[in-house]
């Protein structure tokens, strides 16, 4: 069994969390203060939430934390539109 980090969709997570943390200082305080932090929570959440359900032993944990990291995703796309 991989680990989560050799996961596809792990690393596309944190591929966009990155992006996200690298863009957030070219935001100005006003951005950084209201949605910014915002932003944040919600794109590292998403490889936390696969990473947590990877972790779990019964599939209905594991299907439930992949939900979490889908709301996840879905808030940041929110977020950044």
């Amino acid at each position: 069994m991989k680990r989560v980090y050799e996961l596809d969709v792990y690393k596309l997570a944190e591929e966009l969390s990155d992006m996200v943390w690298n863009d957030f200082d070219k935001w100005n305080k006003k951005v950084q203060n209201t949605v910014g932090y915002q932003i944040i929570r919600s794109s590292d959440s998403i490889a936390a939430n696969i990473a947590e359900g990877y972790g779990r032993y019964t599939p209905a944990d594991r299907k439930k934390f992949y939900l979490y990291s889908r709301g996840s995703l879905e808030e940041t796309k929110s977020w950044l539109r």
